[in-house]
């Protein structure tokens, strides 16, 4: 059986941000855990569909915050062992 219709095209991390504005207000734990607990639901396969594509989309959200802020810290990281190394 051939499929015709193309699968959803994922959201930039814009939309998602625009669709989901309280995620840039969590802690890196907080979201983390969100996200932990959205990953356990979709694996359920309880939710419906268009539930599950919303919480798949805030797990996007909520997915590029937290990797926003682990490259921060690794910035900070990194600038901190360059100016030890450079005393």
């Amino acid at each position: 059986m051939a499929r015709s219709e193309k699968a959803a095209a994922p959201a930039d991390d814009t939309s998602t941000q625009q669709e989901f504005p309280d995620v840039a207000e969590l802690s890196y734990e907080d979201a983390r855990d969100e996200l932990i607990s959205i990953v356990a639901q979709l694996e359920g396969g309880q939710s419906g569909l268009e539930e599950s594509m919303r919480l798949w989309r805030r797990g996007e959200a909520l997915a590029a915050h937290c990797s926003t802020w682990l490259d921060g810290a690794e910035s900070a990281l990194a600038e901190a062992d360059e100016a030890r190394s450079g005393d």
